[in-house]
């Protein structure tokens, strides 16, 4: 599908959306649930839109959702500011990938990036099969897919010397974190998979508590780091690196280069410049996350 295709197709896409009644909207159809180990997992579709949703313990959550008609477009807003990542290391050949969802984040750096070395982490074996069954995906000769805790992943690649460009780390949900993968241990474990030049990039959040905790680690881990929020979303996305970050018309150019090819995903990367931001916009008084003191998902719960 070509960029000029899709671009003429979205004010039709548009219209049609607009001309749905609510009713229609509205309703889904359940096309698969399972308990798995750590969640209950239930794949819906709504008109043309798939979702896969972790019911983990207040509510559902969309962790991933595709438009069937068109799959290479992303969906959620905050999937779509990970790629800002790539402004700060524009040409990856080795990504290290924390949580599969349905697969989006893989397909798209696959895409992106054909020869690169990708290697994807998920916890969930239920995942794995669900976004292999019903979200169309299927790993890339350069992708490989560990179904293992991203903790015990990372120290045993760093034990191995493995070394990645970027790291994205994507294995929380609107609901549930993972403790352990917040804290300031397991943020240096992961700074020492980094080339010289790599970065992280994490989509965490942007509201209660824990923001004020977690930029702290965030700090203490990194010094600086990109804090990347947009209106519209209390996602944030965390770009973070130990070798300091490109001047604004640096980011400008990157971001006018890479346009074109994450058009057709939906992803207007050349916005997201203005709003990569260095500053500190949380309470520093904060105490930071670490393994002997993390409580998270209570932070997250505290307003």
């Amino acid at each position: 599908m070509t960029v000029r295709w899709i671009e003429r197709l979205v004010p039709i896409l548009v219209a049609m959306l607009l001309t749905v009644s609510p009713s229609v909207q509205a309703a889904s159809e359940i096309l698969h649930e399972e308990k798995s180990l750590y969640r209950n997992i239930v794949v819906k579709q709504s008109n043309h839109r798939r979702c896969l949703v972790f019911s983990v313990r207040r509510a559902d959550r969309n962790q991933s959702c595709m438009d069937v008609r068109f799959p290479e477009l992303v969906v959620f807003p905050y999937v779509k500011m990970v790629f800002a990542g790539l402004l700060v290391h524009p040409n990856p050949e080795r990504i290290l990938i924390v949580g599969l969802g349905g697969g989006t984040i893989p397909d798209a750096f696959e895409t992106l990036y054909p020869d690169a070395s990708i290697d994807v982490v998920e916890i969930d074996g239920a995942v794995d099969r669900v976004a292999r069954a019903f979200f169309d995906y299927k790993e890339g000769p350069n992708t490989t897919v560990a179904i293992a805790d991203a903790r015990v992943y990372i120290r045993r690649a760093s034990l191995r010397g493995k070394r990645y460009d970027v790291i994205v780390l994507d294995a929380f949900t609107g609901d549930y974190i993972p403790e352990h993968l917040m804290t300031l241990e397991f943020l240096e474990e992961t700074a020492a998979l980094l080339t010289p030049e790599g970065v992280v990039v994490a989509n965490t959040f942007s509201s209660s508590m824990l923001y004020h905790h977690e930029s702290q680690t965030y700090a203490k881990a990194f010094g600086k780091f990109y804090n990347f929020r947009m209106p519209g979303t209390l996602n944030r996305v965390v770009i973070a690196t130990r070798h300091g970050y490109p001047s604004r018309e640096a980011l400008a150019r990157r971001a006018a280069d890479l346009q074109p090819r994450v058009r057709a995903m939906g992803v207007e990367i050349e916005r997201y410049v203005r709003y990569l931001s260095l500053d500190v916009d949380w309470d520093t008084t904060h105490r930071h996350l670490t393994d002997q003191y993390s409580p998270a998902n209570l932070l997250q719960e505290a307003r």
